[in-house]
């Protein structure tokens, strides 16, 4: 054999042993509850944004949740097809829809019967490159009736969402539920605090006053981050082990 061919054979696997492991990426598809604001929208934040730091160095997460998509609107204009591009074997996928799907008046409505499909569509091509996919029901809206309980308004979606996870053996994190339980125990004035919700000349990006019972603040995506990472260490512990630990001191 040639010499210089034997050389460049053995130094191959070398390179790469001491090339750096892949990290495992963690992609995020969703709406707005999910996406990385703009400065000029905060305090509202998403909460992929808190998420990302629980993490140790080998996970990278992957955030193209992005406002007002929704299943439809979220493939037609290519960003799925960025997480196909480059999702590969070992990484995962939180889906997170319903919010703009469910609504008839907007453009990126989908049909109960399109969302069901375009959730076991996300999943079947998720799996096809080797990854794992997860779903997760539109995160609960701040609705309270007249006697401070708290009243749901995902149900219909929510509901889909349940069903293709159970149909398709795939890991769920109900955030609808978990989120209800969460405005619940705080009751009607202190779940504010969780949200948007500001009075006139409090922050400048809203001179006006803000009240959103829909999109949250840092402590409400905070909190929110931290139920989806509870269900992560029970559904994946394998994930889970690279969720970062707290430092006790001596």
């Amino acid at each position: 054999m040639n010499k210089k061919i034997r050389t460049i054979l053995i130094a191959i696997p070398l390179l790469s042993f001491l090339l750096p492991p892949k990290k495992i990426k963690i992609f995020l598809a969703g709406d707005s509850t999910m996406s990385v604001k703009e400065t000029k929208a905060y305090p509202e934040t998403g909460w992929g944004m808190p998420f990302v730091y629980f993490w140790d160095s080998t996970v990278q997460v992957v955030n193209l949740a992005r406002n007002g998509r929704s299943t439809s609107s979220f493939r037609k204009e290519g960003l799925w097809d960025q997480i196909m591009k480059d999702c590969s074997a070992g990484d995962y996928v939180l889906i997170q829809f319903g919010h703009n799907d469910e609504v008839p008046t907007k453009k990126t409505y989908t049909t109960e019967a399109e969302f069901k499909n375009n959730l076991e569509r996300f999943v079947a091509e998720v799996r096809a490159k080797k990854g794992q996919p997860v779903l997760i029901t539109p995160v609960a809206r701040r609705k309270f009736n007249a006697a401070g309980k708290i009243e749901g308004t995902h149900e219909v979606y929510s509901a889909i969402v349940r069903s293709v996870a159970t149909a398709l053996k795939v890991p769920l994190i109900d955030l609808d539920h978990q989120a209800q339980e969460l405005y619940q125990q705080l009751g009607v004035e202190n779940s504010k605090l969780l949200f948007n919700h500001l009075q006139p000349g409090e922050h400048p990006n809203y001179p006006g006053g803000k009240a959103d019972d829909t999109h949250f603040n840092e402590l409400g995506a905070r909190k929110i981050a931290e139920r989806v990472l509870a269900d992560i260490r029970t559904l994946l512990p394998g994930l889970a082990e690279h969720i970062i630990k707290p430092v006790t001191k001596k």
